[in-house]
């Protein structure tokens, strides 16, 4: 037998780390090419002109200008129409916000 008593084991300690997704240059955000645009997991979010995406989704700007964000309506596989965000870089600033 055990002089002293054994320290119980727990299953539910272990966190996985943060993975510090979403939006990191909002609407009328000023960007240079080679800035994070968007971070998701999928295709949340569309590129659009002046935005590529990279192998994990990760959205990011291609030349420098300002970002804008949009809707598309796009067609499913099953006809269904569903609206999807685009985010694109321009040239100006877009007029809804101020910069």
């Amino acid at each position: 037998m055990a002089h002293t008593k054994s320290a119980g084991s727990t299953a539910n300690v272990r966190d996985s780390q943060p993975k510090y997704r979403g939006v990191k240059i909002h609407d009328g955000g000023r960007v240079i090419a080679g800035n994070i645009i968007v971070r998701q997991v999928g295709s949340r979010v569309l590129p659009g002109s002046g935005v590529r995406q990279g192998r994990d989704f990760t959205l990011y700007a291609i030349h420098n200008g300002f970002v804008a964000f949009s809707t598309k309506r796009k067609q499913k596989f099953n006809g269904a129409i569903i609206r999807k965000k685009v985010v694109s870089v321009t040239a100006k600033p877009s007029l809804s916000r101020p910069v």
